[in-house]
């Protein structure tokens, strides 16, 4: 039987010695253990699975909004499988992120504490989506960071408030749940409020 990476099943085992295959040492399970994960790191790449993710191309326009450290290559990723459709749109990535796009504007900014770009951004994806008719469509592309990357600070709150926060969270030892359950009450775009 043929398994990733060029490993082989051998259904012959005689004794606890496996025939017809290598014994594994602490090098060749290295290897084989990098070759897979090499091998899932490139199945999920939205450059080459995201196109067959999309939905139905709308009538009207189409904005694309997201935050993350993957928000930039996925955009570009949008922009190659719908070059005919009307896109706009805004995404915030980690500093370092950035991809080239055309349509899809990519702001730098922060991870994992907030600065001034991350709100900036949070500010830029709300007005992407205002305005929007029947016809048009909307896309989220959110992956990791995004959190830290979009935040916009709820009414009464400063950036400065949310990035106190973000430190005594972080230096708590929270897991990113709880967090995010935190960062969503202090904010005025996570938590359903971009819907």
């Amino acid at each position: 039987m043929a398994l990733p990476c060029g490993l082989r099943h051998t259904a012959g085992m005689d004794r606890g010695k496996m025939t017809g295959m290598s014994a594994w040492t602490d090098t060749t399970a290295r290897e084989a253990l990098r070759k897979i994960f090499l091998a899932a790191v490139a199945a999920a790449d939205p450059r080459v699975m995201l196109a067959d993710h999309l939905p139905q191309k709308p009538r009207g326009r189409c904005v694309v909004v997201g935050a993350g450290k993957s928000a930039a290559v996925m955009a570009a990723a949008v922009e190659s499988a719908w070059p005919d459709v009307d896109l706009s749109g805004v995404v915030v990535t980690r500093y370092g992120h950035a991809v080239p796009t055309r349509r899809i504007d990519v702001i730098e900014a922060n991870h994992p504490v907030p600065d001034a770009n991350s709100e900036a951004g949070a500010h830029r994806v709300l007005a992407a989506v205002q305005g929007l008719g029947r016809e048009d469509l909307v896309i989220a592309l959110m992956s990791g960071g995004g959190s830290a990357l979009m935040a916009l600070p709820a009414p009464g709150l400063s950036l400065a408030d949310k990035q106190s926060v973000n430190r005594a969270l972080l230096a708590s030892g929270a897991t990113i749940s709880e967090m995010n359950a935190v960062r969503k009450h202090l904010s005025a775009i996570k938590g359903g409020r971009l819907a």
